[in-house]
């Protein structure tokens, strides 16, 4: 394995990194206020971490599977290193773990947050928070392929590794197209959530946050009421479109304005998702109504909706106290935020996919012991999904729900009561964001210690990089 060659790939996404703290330092100037040199030496910092090893080391063709799985699970963690950079030099709230946190919940698009007051920090920190959201939404490695093209053919072994086997089943193009069609759907869904929400009343400063958060479900907001600080129905019916396209299948999506066969009208995960988000917030609505939380069945089924699309999209923007729902609001919440969205979108969790393969499965296992001669074949959306496929979906289940449970026994030790642990567990590993207890929709993370702060995050790259990516990297070094 090359170092050389892994650190000049890794410099790239820095140079990435670095061009958005850039960005956000010039919003502090033009703002004046106290954001400005932390960001402007953090980005310096980090276009420097970029630029010596893409200066020393010469351009190479050719990247290994194992190099390939180093360039992005590095990238992704020395993002989130140098993400502290603007917090820590900011101070404040920030302390080492608490910037830690932050960075790694925004490049995750979690969107959890340890910040007891979020409208104390300046505008280009505020807007840093909401471009680590939107790099992590797309991948940082991906940002990377899309506005670095001179990483010519080395495009195809990153690519092939950031997206997940179920994301490249909708994505029947050559490499270079794949990139392109999550540029263009990626960057159209902010640029229109930003202009819809402008004209339904947010500040230009405040709608350009919201879109990236949104369409990169990642939930963070400039507000410390999040969208509860509207109270605008528009302003959540616009969140609510933009966060469950940004949830679905950007392959599909292009096609179906490109007018292709398999379309978010005809995709067996599409109408699997819409079912269970219209199904999950109808009961959400009239269980409020029932128990009187909620003058009418209107008010009902708009914080239902909003509350089950923001969740089960992972981005976890709020305009309720979830905690103060009744026990069947929540248990269906926590719910949502285990299913969650789609593969090939920004959202993360177990994704409507594998949940879909294993009921295949399960009815494939019941016809088989019925017909023990039958030749079964398991198709979604019209792919056929090969042993290994399969194999792979079902172990993924298996560990998703083991690492919940550890995670939760280790919660329960530091003090947390069980819904406080199961839900903060679910909503890192699920990269949601806000849980309930304790981690509820209109509380934080600041109270949790620093091993629980540790382990969350933890979790947060776990989900981000579908466990298996980040497993295979603590154990590189005995790749043969």
């Amino acid at each position: 394995m090359r170092v050389s060659v892994i650190l000049r790939y890794i410099g790239t996404v820095m140079l990435c990194v670095a061009a958005f703290m850039a960005v956000s330092a010039v919003i502090s100037f033009i703002g004046r206020d106290s954001g400005f040199y932390p960001l402007l030496l953090s980005s310096l910092l980090t276009m420097l971490l970029g630029l010596f090893p893409m200066i020393f080391v010469p351009k190479t063709t050719g990247i290994s599977t194992k190099e390939g799985f180093a360039i992005v699970v590095g990238s992704w963690l020395l993002s989130c290193v140098v993400g502290m950079f603007p917090y820590l030099m900011w101070g404040g709230e920030f302390s080492l773990v608490n910037a830690w946190f932050e960075s790694v919940s925004g490049f995750t698009t979690t969107g959890a947050s340890i910040l007891t007051n979020i409208e104390e920090l300046p505008q280009g920190l505020l807007f840093w928070r909401s471009a680590t959201c939107w790099m992590g939404g797309v991948g940082v490695v991906m940002f990377a392929l899309l506005v670095l093209p001179s990483l010519g053919t080395n495009k195809m072994a990153l690519s092939s590794i950031e997206l997940s086997t179920l994301a490249k089943d909708n994505f029947r193009y050559r490499t270079q197209m794949t990139v392109r069609i999550l540029l263009v759907v990626y960057v159209g869904l902010t640029l229109i959530t930003t202009l819809l929400l402008k004209v339904a009343g947010m500040r230009w400063f405040d709608a350009v946050n919201h879109a990236m958060s949104a369409c990169s479900t990642g939930g963070f907001s400039t507000k410390n009421a999040s969208i509860g600080f509207y109270d605008s129905p528009l302003i959540e019916a616009i969140l609510i479109v933009a966060m469950f396209l940004s949830s679905v299948h950007f392959g599909i999506i292009y096609a179906t304005f490109t007018r292709k066969a398999n379309n978010l009208f005809r995709s067996e995960v599409v109408r699997i998702y819409v079912a269970i988000t219209v199904v999950v917030s109808l009961m959400i609505a009239a269980s409020l109504y029932a128990a009187n939380i909620y003058p009418d069945a209107l008010s009902s089924l708009r914080h239902s909706l909003f509350q089950t699309v923001s969740l089960i999209s992972t981005t976890g923007f709020a305009t309720a106290n979830t905690n103060l729902w009744t026990p069947l609001a929540v248990v269906l919440l926590i719910n949502v935020s285990i299913i969650c969205a789609c593969a090939g979108s920004t959202s993360g969790g177990l994704k409507v996919d594998r949940v879909l393969l294993f009921g295949k499965v399960f009815i494939a296992r019941i016809k088989q012991q019925q017909h023990p001669n039958a030749v079964l074949r398991i198709r979604v959306d019209g792919v056929l999904q090969e042993s290994t496929q399969l194999h792979a979906a079902m172990l993924f289940v298996a560990l998703y729900f083991i690492l919940i449970m550890l995670a939760t026994v280790s919660n329960t030790m530091f003090g947390q009561d069980l819904l406080t642990a199961f839900s903060q567990a679910v909503a890192c590993l699920g990269n949601v964001g806000p849980g309930f207890g304790a981690v509820g929709s209109e509380s934080n993370f600041a109270t949790q210690s620093v091993v629980v702060k540790l382990q969350d995050t933890v979790l947060m790259l776990m989900g981000r990089l579908e466990i298996f990516g980040f497993i295979q990297f603590l154990f590189i070094k005995w790749w043969r």
